[in-house]
């Protein structure tokens, strides 16, 4: 919009899932619920507002092979955009993607530096490789390095036992979630199986990324902890084709991504009922394209939780959690508009009317 535009939105303002406005505008990129005295132009849009999506495990600046250059980092943050995703917690990339704070077209990245995975146990040219002699160097490395997040690869194969095992000794985990702490940041770590995440919860850990290895015991404990969890619902769906893949040589490793795959509604059901804290992530980037933030949500529905809160999981909850603004008087005017009311089916969140992002209109 041109300078003096005021953006005029009309119809129902949702700032939370019980919180309804009937109007906002937007002037000088920032929301105000206060009707301007006077304004050269005003354009004026109209439908159900969210404020502007969060996915809250994405990776832009990385592909199935490892980083990739900033045309194509470019297209993934404008693909993510464009699906109404404003706000990204880049939950690890080799990438350096701080242009993308220069360009006012582009959503908000909160950053968790590069992986961190133990020697010859991630995919090839994503993670820093070390040995736990090493973690907490490292860890501090990153902190420095991110936007207050750090990210651990908490299990992945273990080709001497042929199955999922934890990367990290205690005592190493326990000095690294220590250091960035005192540094400022929080930490995440990357788990499919069961046996890492009492260690990583007990040491301290904020955050676990998919936790398809949570149970009944170890729930009440992030419960007890109040530590997040991201399941990341349309990359778990990808289990039975990678463990089709390593039948032959893992059939152990096959057979356990199988069953955790057959139980991730029933987890993260368990975990919702237990009061875990839950947010939407797509694990995009890797294998999986971007702007799937809709379907995400959608799984979330589909794993039982209620549409209020799997819209929170990816609006309201998730940017307080990231200490990020919604609709507030005087915020960031990042915001999405529907046709109809998500709340009575998030399937909408797939087709956004328009998409407003530092108070401008984008496409």
């Amino acid at each position: 919009m041109s300078e003096g535009t005021v953006l005029h939105i009309k119809g129902r303002v949702l700032r939370g899932p019980e919180d309804v406005r009937d109007e906002l505008w937007v002037r000088d990129g920032r929301v105000t619920y206060e009707p301007p005295a006077a304004a050269r132009k005003v354009t004026t849009l109209t439908g159900w507002v969210l404020p502007g999506l969060v996915d809250a495990h994405c990776h832009v600046g990385l592909d199935a092979r490892g980083p990739v250059d900033e045309s194509t980092g470019e297209k993934q943050a404008l693909t993510d955009r464009d699906a109404g995703t404003l706000l990204i917690r880049d939950a690890g990339s080799p990438s350096d993607t701080r242009w993308i704070d220069d360009r006012e077209d582009l959503p908000r990245i909160i950053r968790a530096g590069r992986h961190i995975a133990r020697t010859r146990r991630y995919i090839r040219n994503y993670a820093h490789e070390i040995e736990p002699g090493d973690l907490v160097a490292y860890v501090a490395r990153e902190a420095r390095r991110g936007d207050g997040w750090v990210k651990l690869v908490g299990d992945w194969i273990d080709r001497s036992t042929g199955d999922l095992a934890p990367c990290w000794p205690r005592g190493e985990v326990e000095a690294a979630i220590a250091e960035a702490h005192r540094l400022g940041a929080r930490v995440t770590a990357h788990c499919f199986a069961e046996d890492s995440l009492r260690d990583l919860v007990e040491a301290g850990i904020d955050c676990v990324e998919h936790a398809t290895g949570l149970t009944e015991e170890t729930i009440p404990l992030f419960a007890e902890r109040g530590v997040a969890i991201v399941p990341t619902l349309v990359n778990i769906a990808t289990f039975p084709r990678l463990a089709d893949g390593g039948q032959e040589k893992f059939p152990r490793w096959s057979d356990h991504m199988r069953r955790l795959h057959e139980r991730r509604y029933e987890t993260v059901a368990a975990a919702h009922d237990a009061g875990i804290p839950v947010f939407a992530g797509t694990d995009a980037g890797g294998s999986l394209p971007h702007g799937l933030i809709a379907q995400e949500v959608a799984e979330l529905v589909k794993a039982g939780l209620p549409a209020a809160t799997a819209l929170s999981a990816a609006t309201w909850g998730a940017r307080e959690w990231l200490g990020r603004p919604g609709l507030s008087e005087g915020a960031p005017a990042d915001l999405v508009v529907y046709d109809t009311d998500p709340r009575e089916d998030v399937r909408v969140l797939a087709a956004p009317r328009h998409v407003v992002l530092r108070g401008r209109v984008t496409g």
